[in-house]
């Protein structure tokens, strides 16, 4: 069941101060390019540097590191582009940071202690990418000690009868947040920014965005039985992101 968020509406949690927690440049404009928008004061956190070991994404920029700093700067091109000048980049490597849990809560946390906010927006547990299963665990993690509602927004994963983008695993109530005509021709300006990721980022649907308060996941099970990064043979697997979760123990 899911309610219409009309151009007038908000949702009351989301519209102040709220820290967005995303893996990579480029999560941030697909799930909430228009709710960005509507907050008056958002803080984007970017979990992973958006740079693979894996030589394939970032060959033709020559090493890895360029690559990292190409992302970086268009994720602060973006940002401008729909008024958000708070970033902070956790540089940890792309797809792995369930191996850095400890380092990235704390860094979350000191950006909680600094920048108080009223709400985390995050990322949705379901088997899409493993750096995005992070975001979703560490996000309920600082919640839950910091009494904190945590949202949360689909982006992708797989299933049986194939891929599917921007819808839930679990049927709940949500709300769908509708773009206006000046909100999506911002949303355009923040995924023109990003010029590497621009074949990735085809066929996402930018009129509209799903969002929930985050459901009660059991992070010590696979979020679905069909793991899409398994399936595209990463060198990672759900049970290696569930080990991680329950032995997962707070920097001190």
């Amino acid at each position: 069941m899911s309610e219409a968020l009309l151009p007038g509406n908000r949702i009351t949690e989301l519209e102040k101060r709220t820290l967005v927690v995303v893996a990579h440049p480029d999560d941030e404009c697909i799930g909430a390019g228009a709710m960005l928008q509507r907050m008056e004061e958002p803080a984007v956190v970017f979990c992973t540097d958006g740079g693979p070991r894996e030589e394939f994404f970032w060959q033709r920029f020559g090493s890895r590191e360029q690559y990292v700093r190409v992302r970086r700067h268009e994720a602060t091109l973006a940002g401008q582009a729909v008024g958000v000048d708070r970033h902070t980049f956790l540089s940890i490597i792309d797809q792995e940071l369930y191996r850095n849990l400890a380092h990235a809560h704390r860094k979350l946390e000191n950006l909680v202690l600094d920048f108080r906010p009223q709400a985390i927006l995050t990322l949705a547990y379901e088997g899409g990418h493993p750096d995005h299963d992070c975001c979703a665990f560490l996000s309920h993690t600082i919640g839950l000690k910091h009494d904190l509602p945590v949202w949360e927004l689909p982006l992708y994963h797989l299933t049986s009868q194939g891929p599917r983008q921007q819808q839930f695993l679990h049927s709940t109530v949500e709300y769908c947040l509708c773009v206006t005509p000046p909100e999506l021709a911002r949303k355009r300006q923040m995924l023109a920014c990003y010029e590497s990721q621009a074949s990735v980022l085809e066929g996402f649907d930018l009129s509209s965005e799903p969002c929930r308060r985050q459901w009660q996941y059991d992070f010590s099970t696979p979020p679905a039985e069909v793991i899409n990064y398994e399936a595209w043979k990463w060198p990672v697997s759900a049970a290696d992101l569930c080990r991680a979760f329950s032995d997962f123990e707070p920097e001190t």
